[in-house]
């Protein structure tokens, strides 16, 4: 198609701090690029404050306005946003909009078991490490002795795929090492097979997360103190294009907004034409979306049309569940989050309650991370035993509210 390999991506960087850095994708399309490119966005702390998207079903052209860090790596940033375009070779025999293929296999999983003296803020700065290196935690397993020692479990996946290396591995332990200092015992790291995955994934869940989550109406008095049922508006219109459905959605801007939007339409197997979206001083968000089905109709049918704006409404209001339970003398902290049908969990979440934890300067005493069906979807659950000296001495409405700002990027 005459466009190079780099020119696939481009990163014009911000000329002045209070300005976003743009991003430029020109590549063949596929059903859920969008999803993919924003995932990956969300995974290196980055905010999109505006975008465009266009697509002819063969040839997408998209612009994301973004802010983050200045320490971001927008060379790595680059590299990651391009592995997950299809190839410019393969324009000339797409169908209208190409199927996202499906992996030929799953990406081998490891397991980092890391033993240190206990400390404060521990959890996070080991979960922090851990995300810079672009090593993705599936699984956790946090524990604490009597005798002040810790003993982590991490199952891991390395986005770099070299963790079979013992460069990788060395490299991995090195970093730990050097954030943690003398409190660290020992550190290794093993590959683990199928079966180990599938044993570590028994487990109850509490019935305060499974009732909330399987539920998809849009109740105003619930507990949660996330978004109120006014703020979101989602409306779907059928009279302005002779072959595109147009979805316009208001709401209040949250910590991996677009990513929400994007993963529900990738779910649903909804192509999306032309959009724009438009963040505003006032924190509020305005989305305009020209889609079609994979059929490449509009969506008429009122049963699809409530089901969308519903899950889009459910997602916007409560992209994730918070909640703070009693477990005897104990308080236990958890969190909930759909995965993408692909797999796919949603990026930096344990980061993000380390990070609140730390700040609120709570203890850990126990942590883990496994999944859930609920109601036929796939949920990510974080449960967090925390330190039962600490967790009784601070209000739970500020655990979770704490909790709740830094997962929503409110913070």
């Amino acid at each position: 198609m005459g466009i190079l390999h780099d020119d696939v991506v481009l990163v014009r960087p911000s000329e002045k701090d209070d300005e976003p850095t743009v991003v430029t994708v020109n590549c063949p399309d596929k059903t859920g690029l969008g999803c993919d490119l924003c995932r990956i966005l969300l995974f290196f702390g980055l905010s999109i404050v505006r975008g465009d998207v266009t697509t002819d079903g063969k040839w997408c052209y998209i612009v994301f306005w973004v802010t983050g860090k200045s320490s971001t790596k927008w060379g790595l940033v680059k590299q990651r946003l391009i592995e997950v375009c299809p190839s410019c070779s393969s324009a000339s025999t797409l169908s209208y909009f190409r199927p996202e293929p499906q992996p030929s296999k799953p990406p081998d999983m490891f397991l980092l078991k890391f033993c240190c003296h206990d400390r404060r803020g521990l959890l996070h700065d080991v979960t922090w490490v851990l995300c810079e290196l672009e090593i993705l935690i599936e699984k956790v397993k946090v524990s604490t002795t009597p005798d002040g020692k810790v003993m982590d479990l991490f199952f891991i996946i390395d986005s770099r795929d070299l963790m079979h290396t013992t460069k990788r591995q060395q490299d991995t332990c090195d970093h730990l090492k050097h954030v943690l200092g003398d409190a660290m015992i020992s550190c290794e790291i093993e590959m683990v097979d199928a079966e180990v995955m599938l044993c570590s994934q028994a487990s109850s869940l509490p019935s305060e997360i499974a009732e909330e989550s399987c539920s998809l109406e849009l109740n105003e008095t619930s507990q949660g103190r996330s978004l109120v049922h006014k703020d979101v508006s989602v409306t779907l219109d059928n009279s302005l294009s002779p072959s595109h459905t147009l979805v316009q959605i208001v709401c209040q801007d949250h910590k991996g907004l677009i990513y929400d939007i994007m993963r529900t339409l990738k779910d649903y197997n909804i192509q999306i034409s032309y959009g724009r979206f438009n963040k505003k001083q006032t924190r509020s968000c305005e989305i305009d979306l020209f889609i079609m089905q994979a059929d490449g109709k509009k969506i008429t049918d009122p049963s699809k049309q409530n089901a969308l704006s519903t899950r889009l409404r459910m997602e916007l209001i409560r992209p994730l569940r918070v909640a703070i339970l009693s477990r005897g003398p104990d308080t236990e902290l958890l969190v909930a989050n759909p995965t993408e049908l692909s797999g796919k969990g949603r990026p930096l979440v344990f980061h993000d309650i380390t990070l609140a934890l730390k700040l609120l300067d709570i203890g850990v005493f126990l942590a883990e991370i496994r999944r859930h069906l609920i109601g036929g979807r796939e949920w990510e659950v974080y449960r967090v035993m925390l330190d039962e000296g600490v967790g009784s001495s601070i209000p739970r409405n500020k655990i979770e509210d704490g909790v709740r700002k830094m997962l929503m990027g409110w913070a």
